[in-house]
């Protein structure tokens, strides 16, 4: 071999690892994961390789899983053209060290959310794949459960959530701390020692200034509550307030709400909409709250609706308020179902 066809190879080759390297950063980039067009596909997803390729049988795929040492399975429930699915296929299953845990630990087993196929739930019972997508109320894709050996399901996530929130929802249930603690605890410990000093929330006009009293138990709101959990310090709060409620319509669609917003970690005293006396930060906890921002929706006699607890862009949030607002939910208590029946 030459010299210069030497130095041509090095010089590809270089460039090649430089390439990797900025995709790698690219994906671990706050400004993209937060950041992304939510509109429907064009193109399907394809599942990974090594999704588990499943008879749908799931108490026989949970036998298998523990027969090769994984610590359960995964049922992720997705849809075809589901942008937030894309960025858990492509984003975080894109970085080997999560694809690499993943796939040590445990078999996902991949079920669409529209399908009429068949499966057997761990129970024995037998439904179709939608059927069971709706009866688990995976209102949000990507939706995974997670279940344990015993066939216990342990951890629930809904909706996308970045690299370091979903790397640690994988090692919460592979080392089993489900047995000692909740996410949320597991999670809030984690971050103890990387927590920056508590900086200021994002304002908002439509925000009703403290005190809290939400209870509508006795007298009913006259228009629907939705309370913003965030925290100080938070870029995918500073997201949310620069991009999607700086849009026209969604800021206007959100006007017609009242608007409350809680520090998550607080200890600013509230009346939930239920009647209970109590804080933000115990509130957020007993809501099994984990993620900001959060956005939960009341109706005017202090039911919860819906809530927004991930990753949420453009698309995804005009049309849950629109949900809302236009009270589908009245009719149609599925939030998917009401979506695409209403053509969006």
């Amino acid at each position: 071999m030459t010299k210069r066809r030497r130095i041509l190879l090095l010089t590809l080759w270089v460039s090649l690892l430089l390439i990797s390297y900025h995709q790698l950063f690219a994906i671990e980039s706050e400004d993209d994961v937060y950041a992304f067009d939510d509109f429907p596909l064009e193109d399907l997803l394809q599942y990974p390789d090594w999704f588990k390729k499943s008879f749908l049988d799931l108490p026989a795929d949970l036998e298998e899983a523990v027969e090769d040492d994984k610590k359960g399975i995964v049922l992720y429930f997705g849809q075809k053209r589901c942008a937030y699915c894309k960025m858990l296929l492509e984003v975080n299953f894109g970085l080997s060290d999560i694809t690499t845990y993943t796939r040590r630990h445990f078999d996902i087993i991949p079920i669409d959310i529209w399908s009429s196929e068949e499966l057997t739930t761990l129970s024995g019972e037998t439904l179709t794949q939608r059927d069971f997508a709706l009866r688990e109320k995976t209102n949000f894709t990507p939706s995974l459960i997670f279940f344990n050996q015993q066939g216990d399901e342990v951890l629930r996530l809904r909706g996308y959530y970045p690299p370091y929130q979903f790397r640690a929802a994988l090692e919460y249930v592979a080392d089993r701390h489900y047995r000692n603690e909740s996410f949320p605890d597991y999670l809030a410990r984690g971050e103890a020692s990387t927590a920056f000093e508590a900086g200021d929330l994002n304002e908002e006009k439509f925000f009703i200034p403290p005190p809290h009293n939400l209870d509508r138990s006795r007298f009913p709101g006259q228009r629907p509550l939705v309370v913003f959990f965030e925290q100080g310090n938070c870029h995918a709060c500073d997201v949310l307030h620069g991009q999607p409620l700086r849009d026209p319509a969604i800021n206007k669609l959100v006007r017609s709400f009242d608007n409350v917003q809680l520090d998550i970690r607080s200890e600013t005293p509230i009346i939930t909409p239920d009647g209970e006396k109590t804080n933000a930060s115990q509130w957020a906890k007993q809501l099994g709250l984990f993620y900001t921002p959060s956005l939960l929706f009341f109706d005017e006699q202090g039911n919860e609706i819906i809530r927004v607890d991930s990753v949420v862009r453009f698309y995804r949030l005009r049309n849950v308020i629109s949900y809302i607002t236009s009270r589908g939910y009245i009719n149609q208590p599925d939030y998917q179902l009401w979506r695409v029946g209403s053509g969006l």
